[in-house]
């Protein structure tokens, strides 16, 4: 069985709505459509079935995703020194 997963830049968006939705103080029924398509959609793209896992898988992926610290690489291939102040 395969088991897709979504991409992390699509879970970070999907996070980012979820959490202005969830964020307003007076929802109205388009915010509250709004909310439960965007609950749907966290789920399906996680696999699980309710938001809690969602979130959870969602903002676990994410952080899998954050890249390693690289160091640039001059033109040559050599290793270059960041300075920071």
């Amino acid at each position: 069985m395969t088991v897709l997963l979504a991409h992390p830049v699509v879970l970070r968006k999907l996070l980012a709505r979820y959490a202005s939705l969830t964020g307003q103080d007076r929802p109205t029924a388009e915010t509250r459509r709004q909310l439960d398509d965007v609950t749907y959609t966290l789920c399906v793209s996680t696999g699980t079935r309710t938001i809690d896992a969602a979130l959870a898988v969602a903002r676990a992926r994410v952080a899998e995703a954050v890249p390693q610290e690289r160091t640039p690489r001059s033109a040559t291939g050599e290793a270059s020194a960041i300075l920071t102040a």
